[in-house]
């Protein structure tokens, strides 16, 4: 049996992990530049040296320096070897300094810094094949998952979902009663509280510091026909809901089948479930991608170990694609499951009893 390697698909496997752990270190330096203000302060300078940058930042400028370097090098910064300043085009701005614009990945860059923050409990949960509560997560991760869907949601929600939904839209405008599953910190009912002024919506999560944050944010956003409260999506309050929502989170769920047989039960006979997950392929073959990759690392290490941390623990996963999406809603007495819009990373279902 010949045990050697085929060095031309050796070396083109090597020089594809050279380039991820580019990337990884890549990630850190724009988490670091963003904790520190450094792409803000470009943005507002325009190009600049290394020494004016430091004076603008307060920062070493030998820091900068190599920062600034690994940067240029990854093409996340523009360097002009000419007078040796360093800027951002309009493109790099919005990925790396315009907070709250859909292009900003400065949450996506947090979420992953947060799961090397608790790394040794990911490692043991990995090993172990137990659960792991959402609560455990690192506090950035709350944050981070927020600052990453907000932008999403901002851009789509209204002015797209929304409409593509069966009759809803009227519905919200004359004044209706929603209920967000799953709010986290309530960015997703704020923005509907904001385009729907005539409507009550009422924020749900059984994560408590989450549903504090989104009872500051709503205070802030100055909205007064939002309620937030702690509750678990399977036994939430209420009854007579025109719409219920779920913003990626049923995959996160010990009981998906639970949580959907109870919104049907709170709908009124007329009620639309929006359920918003993520975008994904029926097979894992389909869904072997870059996007696919993320989602499946970031469920090894967040989702599944949530769902199986509580009752059922059914662990659908960030990739369970519309079919088995569609057999655990029919499981909980949903007849009717179409989608109704999608997003490079998100699919929009519209459920109906």
């Amino acid at each position: 049996m010949n045990n050697s390697p085929n060095q031309k698909v050796l070396d083109q496997l090597v020089g594809k992990v050279v380039g991820d752990v580019a990337s990884a270190m890549g990630v850190f330096m724009a988490y670091l530049g963003d904790q520190a203000g450094v792409y803000h302060a470009m943005d507002k300078a325009g190009p600049s040296t290394v020494e004016e940058l430091s004076s603008k930042t307060g920062l070493n400028p030998k820091y900068l320096h190599e920062w600034l370097g690994a940067n240029a090098a990854a093409g996340y910064v523009t360097y002009d070897s000419t007078d040796k300043r360093f800027s951002l085009s309009n493109e790099q701005a919005l990925v790396f300094a315009r907070e709250g614009q859909p292009a900003c990945m400065q949450g996506f860059f947090q979420a992953i810094v947060s799961q090397y923050e608790s790394h040794p409990k990911a490692v043991n949960t990995f090993k172990s094949g137990k659960g792991r509560p959402w609560s455990q997560q690192s506090k950035c991760c709350f944050c981070a998952t927020d600052r990453f869907f907000r932008p999403g949601y901002a851009a789509n929600l209204i002015e797209n979902w929304i409409p593509a939904l069966d009759g809803v839209g009227p519905k919200l405008k004359s004044g209706a009663k929603i209920a967000d599953i799953g709010c986290g910190h309530g960015s997703s009912s704020i923005l509907l509280a904001q385009a729907y002024p005539k409507s009550k919506i009422y924020g749900f999560d059984f994560h408590e510091p989450s549903i504090n944050e989104a009872r500051q944010k709503a205070k802030a956003a100055g909205v007064k026909n939002v309620r937030f409260g702690v509750a678990r999506a399977q036994d939430f309050p209420g009854k007579d809901f025109d719409l219920a929502c779920i913003f990626d989170a049923l995959h996160d769920m010990g009981d998906p089948v639970g949580a959907a047989r109870h919104i049907r039960e709170a709908l009124n006979s007329k009620g639309t479930f929006m359920l918003v997950e993520p975008l994904a392929g029926d097979s894992m073959s389909d869904n072997l991608h870059p996007i696919g990759q993320i989602y499946y690392s970031f469920s090894t290490t967040v989702c599944t170990p949530a769902s199986l941390a509580q009752e059922v623990g059914l662990g659908l996963g960030a990739q369970a694609g519309q079919k088995r999406l569609t057999e655990v809603l029919n499981q909980a007495g949903f007849t009717q499951v179409r989608r109704a819009a999608e997003t490079p990373t998100n699919m929009v279902l519209e459920v109906r009893l």
